[in-house]
């Protein structure tokens, strides 16, 4: 009996700007739609993807929900570009995301921890979700990625958290809980990518495909999900999903989120900031992923006036 199935429809509500909702076959599709900024997470995605969540929960007709990307990529992180050039001291700290002096540390934490609970709702979903990930899935992408229940790569797109070595500290968490210990410490002590065989071979991701088999297979996984009924999906989640809790997830993730704003605000952060002020934020990510050295405050911006480059 196909009394859920239906055509696909586009249930996208107006005020979504920064993805596109669209239901069939007992399926949701959230498709993330910056392309021309390779989906980077501006202010309005985080709420917009727990909308989109909620949407396809509150849908008796969708048992699954598969996550992606439009264009080149699934997710570059953040889209910071904007807020690390622009010398928010100077307009007063009236930016979200502000560096201000003195910084409030709890109205940082309110910002990034709204973000990241809007995140996990892909994991507190009571319906199963599924990640398609190509291109990249980086920094602030990779804590959407990892977020979702399953995470199913191209073999040739990466994944990391590059801001690890300086200027972040990835809120959700889940790269310890998927990984382990010693492989999330070789991930987050240098800040490098991984492409999707390794995220495989390493237990970060279920499964690294081919990219012209790559949705082809999360189709195949999500069918056989969706046939399964909503009620049975619904609690082995929750039954799975409690062991996490038990392991303290929701305690670390407090702490990680506290931690994110103090790397913005360590001497190094601050340097960094500056340093994207004074020369741009991508050559100041150069710098930083190049691996030398990121003074601790106090030393000169190279390139500054009078100053060697």
């Amino acid at each position: 009996m196909e009394l859920f199935y239906h055509e696909l429809s586009d249930m996208s509500d107006p005020a979504f700007s920064t993805l596109r909702y669209e239901t069939t076959h007992r399926k949701a599709y959230v498709t993330l739609d910056r392309p021309d900024r390779l989906n980077a997470i501006n202010d309005e995605m985080p709420e917009e993807i727990r909308r989109a969540v909620e949407l396809a929960n509150d849908d008796p007709g969708v048992h699954v929900i598969i996550l992606r990307g439009a264009g080149r990529s699934f997710c570059a992180g953040y889209d910071l570009k904007l807020f690390a050039e622009r010398a928010d001291r100077a307009t007063g700290g009236k930016d979200r995301w502000s560096q201000s002096d003195p910084w409030d540390p709890i109205a940082d934490y309110r910002e990034m921890k709204r973000n990241t609970d809007n995140f996990f709702s892909l994991w507190r979903s009571l319906k199963p979700t599924i990640c398609q990930v190509h291109g990249h899935a980086v920094a602030g992408g990779s804590d959407i990625a990892l977020s979702c229940d399953i995470v199913i790569m191209a073999e040739d797109a990466r994944i990391g958290y590059m801001p690890a070595r300086v200027w972040g500290c990835p809120t959700t968490a889940m790269w310890v809980y998927r990984l382990g210990a010693e492989k999330a410490k070789r991930m987050l002590l240098t800040g490098d990518t991984i492409d999707g065989r390794t995220a495989a071979e390493w237990g970060l991701v279920l499964e690294a495909m081919k990219t012209d088999e790559l949705e082809a297979r999360v189709e195949e996984l999500a069918d056989r999900m969706a046939g399964v009924p909503i009620n049975q999906l619904v609690m082995q989640k929750l039954m799975i999903n409690q062991a996490y809790d038990n392991m303290g997830l929701q305690g670390t993730q407090v702490l990680a989120t506290l931690l994110d704003g103090i790397t913005r605000h360590s001497p190094e952060g601050t340097w960094f900031k500056e340093f994207a002020e004074r020369r741009g934020f991508h050559e100041a990510v150069a710098w930083r992923d190049s691996g030398r050295w990121i003074p601790s405050g106090g030393e000169p911006i190279p390139g500054a006036a009078g100053e060697p480059s």
